[in-house]
């Protein structure tokens, strides 16, 4: 993954039995897919943080 997010932390990024690991689930273009494999992009652009406690651990 480049840049410094992790898909780890994902919202999209999820455990799929059917395929028995994980994968994002984001509906990504295949042009947006192949810069993203290419690293041409510092961060991914769909990422979105899955985290929903964040706010309220900012908040405190």
């Amino acid at each position: 993954m480049p840049g410094n997010i992790s898909c780890d932390t994902c919202a999209y990024y999820y455990y799929d039995e059917d395929y028995d690991g994980y994968i994002c689930d984001m509906d990504i273009d295949e042009d947006d897919f192949v810069k993203l494999m290419q690293g041409n992009y510092k961060d991914c652009p769909y990422y979105t943080n899955g985290d929903e406690y964040r706010v309220v651990r900012h908040q405190m």
